[in-house]
C-alpha cells in the first residue's frame, strides 16, 4: 500500500492505495466523487476525463500514486458552493447538450479544458477536440452548441455549418 495525497477540488484528501489503483478508483470508491464515470476501462470514451494541475486528463489513464500533491478538479467541483451551475454546465442544460448524462461530466471538464486553450473555438475545432469523448445518445449537436454558447458565441451558428 501506498500513501497518497492531494487536493480535490480544492480540499486536501489523503488516502492508502495499492500501486495499481487508478485515479477514477482513488475518486470514485475512495472519495465518494461518484461524478467521474468509469465507461470503457479501455480510454476510449472520454467519460472520467477530469482536470489534473489544470490539464484534462482520462482518470482511467493515470494511477491515483501518480496525482501525489496534485490539484485535482472533478466534476463536482466545477459548480459554486451554493449550488450555482459552472457556465459550461448551464449551457450544457439550457441547450440540451445531454440526454442519458453518462458522458456529460467528460464532456463538461473537456470543454473547461477547450475554453481554457482557445476560449472562442469554431464548431470544427470543438468537433476536432472532442475526438476522444463519446456520446452514445445525442449526435453531438447540441453538446457542440452549448459549448458555442459557454464561450459566448451564438450557439445557432452551428447550424450553417
Amino acid at each position: 500500500m501506498t500513501s497518497v495525497s492531494m487536493t480535490v477540488n480544492g480540499k486536501p484528501v489523503s488516502g492508502e492505495v495499492e500501486g495499481r489503483t487508478l485515479l477514477v478508483e482513488f475518486l470514485r470508491e475512495g472519495q465518494g466523487l461518484t461524478g467521474t464515470h468509469v465507461g470503457c476501462d479501455t480510454s476510449q470514451c472520454g467519460a472520467c476525463v477530469v482536470h489534473v494541475n489544470g490539464e484534462a486528463v482520462k482518470a482511467c489513464t493515470i494511477f491515483a500514486a501518480e496525482a501525489e500533491g496534485a490539484e485535482v478538479t472533478t466534476i463536482e467541483g466545477m459548480a459554486e458552493a451554493d449550488g450555482t451551475l459552472h457556465p459550461i454546465q448551464q449551457a450544457f442544460q439550457d441547450h440540451h447538450g445531454l440526454q442519458c448524462g453518462f458522458c456529460t461530466p467528460g464532456m463538461v471538464m473537456s470543454a473547461a479544458a477547450l475554453l481554457k486553450e482557445n476560449p472562442q473555438p469554431s464548431p470544427a475545432e470543438i468537433r476536432d477536440y472532442l475526438e476522444g469523448n463519446i456520446c452514445r445518445c445525442t449526435g453531438y449537436h447540441n453538446i457542440v452548441k452549448a459549448i458555442l454558447a459557454a464561450s459566448g458565441q451564438d450557439a445557432n451558428a452551428i447550424a450553417a455549418e
